[in-house]
């Protein structure tokens, strides 16, 4: 019998409390209701099976954590995965490869003649240039914000999403070492910056700008972006939408800028936005040959030049949108990897011989067994070793905590019939309370603070984000929370350890994880009350 996508999630454990699946959409109405691509089988668009089945074990035995994954060919969408809990309509964090749409933005704009690539940064924002404009400053233009190539000697992110409000004047007051146009530096703040521009001479935000422009026509519904304590978006990050989403933009961009039989994009800006623009400089001690190395490339306008004839968007730890003109291919992916080349490795290596010239022989059986496996996809709960000793006892609970940093003032975790918990943590803002499945996944939503890489009081977010939240006793008295953000790459870990009427509370998260990094919250002691 073939098992439904619903029917092995119930397999694996997951539940649905909080948010619940009865309250989230059902896993085959979005897509029924939305402007969807094309749907063939890979051998009918001249595609192997074989290579991509080849491509998810290669996955399952590398370091890679995917969430999805979206191979369109000839237009038509030939494989499609979501690796559980995440799902076909939920949005992801896109990092860095929202720089695409940000340039896109600029693109339209241009179109619209609001403002040309040779335009004077300095000349849109007077008011928050510093006292003294350098030469430097002065000759800055909007296809040096494009390029990545102001001429700072470092990066101004990190100073100014953590310490001011006003971006744009931290943006304008930062020293330029380099002559403009001369230097690559990687430069978030250069796209806030094409962000901040397109908002000035538009009047809307860059998401607003976009959605009759480019959302709309595409079908992309629900995006978020975003924004900064101005009401600029972010430009460089912070922007959210689905696997699909990320396919149809880059069939948009094979396409040449039509869709539907409409120019939606100017060719001429597609061509100028993904062709090679400034070399980036080659690591001091390479561990590749530049040619094998798809950061070495070529920069274009928020674009990458790859191997192959090949360009992307990207963002942190892996995120895709993969578009190949010499095979007419786009590969969407969206996953958590400490090494994002190792990703496109495996694309090279196995998705890209997949492709043929011509349509191949039908293979019904193929085809099927490759779709039922990637409707089978899933990242498991994490399992234990040991059966709990101490869960009887510290049920329901609460634990003093001693004066902390974050202000938590008590803890607690009770057991609930059907094999879930509640974790409960008290701070100077009230109770904040998570459901947690034993060893299987709860949906449900939290407002503790999310693992993010961009994280900054000085950024507008959401407060609220979904969860898939599990918990597996390590050993007879520590119980570890898994708490996945599965609208990010990212997640939260709680390690609960019980020692008599004692507590110790850790935490840690999946980008510590990934790097060795200590995770900077406290370890938080408490005493059972009563």
């Amino acid at each position: 019998m073939q098992t439904t996508r619903r029917q092995f999630i119930q397999q694996l454990g997951l539940a649905g409390i909080g948010l619940g699946l009865s309250a989230a959409l059902p896993f085959d109405s979005w897509g029924k209701s939305a402007v969807r691509l094309p749907r063939s089988t890979p051998e009918a668009q001249g595609v192997d099976s074989a290579n991509i089945n080849a491509f998810l074990d290669a996955i399952a035995q590398s370091k890679h954590e995917f969430h999805s994954m979206m191979l369109v060919r000839h237009g038509q969408v030939v494989a499609e995965g979501w690796w559980a809990p995440y799902r076909a309509e939920l949005k992801h964090t896109m990092y860095s490869m929202s720089k695409s749409f940000t340039s896109t933005a600029v693109g339209f704009a241009v179109n619209e003649g609001k403002l040309k690539t040779s335009d004077r940064v300095i000349s849109f924002y007077p008011e928050y240039a510093p006292a003294t404009v350098s030469d430097y400053l002065a000759k800055m233009t909007v296809k040096d914000l494009l390029t990545m190539s102001v001429g700072h000697g470092v990066d101004p992110t990190g100073q100014s999403i953590r310490d001011e409000a006003n971006w744009i004047k931290t943006f304008l007051a930062f020293p330029i070492q380099n002559d403009p146009g001369s230097t690559f530096l990687y430069n978030s703040m250069a796209t806030y910056m094409c962000s901040a521009i397109v908002q000035k001479v538009t009047g809307q935000k860059i998401i607003d700008y976009l959605r009759p422009r480019l959302f709309e026509p595409l079908g992309i519904e629900g995006a978020d972006w975003e924004e900064d304590m101005l009401g600029i978006n972010t430009g460089g990050w912070g922007l959210r939408v689905r696997t699909e989403d990320m396919a149809k933009f880059g069939q948009l961009y094979l396409q040449k800028g039509k869709w539907n039989g409409k120019q939606i994009i100017p060719a001429a800006w597609v061509e100028e936005a993904t062709t090679f623009k400034i070399q980036q400089p080659s690591p001091a001690k390479p561990t590749r040959p530049n040619e094998k190395n798809d950061w070495l490339q070529g920069y274009c306008y928020q674009f990458w030049r790859c191997q192959h004839n090949a360009y992307r968007g990207d963002g942190a730890y892996g995120q895709y949108t993969i578009v190949m003109p010499d095979q007419d291919a786009v590969l969407a992916i969206t996953s958590e990897t400490p090494d994002m080349q190792g990703i496109l490795d495996l694309v090279w290596e196995h998705i890209l011989p997949a492709m043929k010239q011509q349509a191949l022989p039908a293979n019904a059986a193929s085809a099927s067994a490759l779709k039922q496996r990637m409707a089978a996809l899933a990242l498991l709960p994490p399992k234990g070793n040991v059966k709990p000793s101490e869960a009887v006892k510290v049920s329901g609970k609460a634990f003093a905590v001693e004066t902390n940093s974050m202000n938590v003032q008590q803890i607690s975790l009770t057991y609930r019939e059907g094999g879930t918990y509640q974790f409960m943590l008290k701070d100077a803002t009230g109770e904040h309370k998570v459901e947690v499945g034993l060893e299987k996944w709860v949906f449900g939503q939290t407002d503790l603070p999310r693992p993010n890489l961009v994280a900054s009081q000085k950024i507008k977010t959401e407060k609220i984000a979904k969860i898939a939240a599990s918990g597996t006793w390590k050993d007879a008295n520590t119980f570890e929370i898994t708490l996945r953000y599965y609208e990010s790459p990212h997640r939260n870990y709680i390690i609960c350890h019980f020692e008599g009427d004692g507590l110790t509370v850790s935490f840690d998260n999946s980008i510590n994880r990934m790097s060795g990094a200590k995770d900077k919250r406290p370890v938080l002691q408490g005493k059972a009350l009563g």
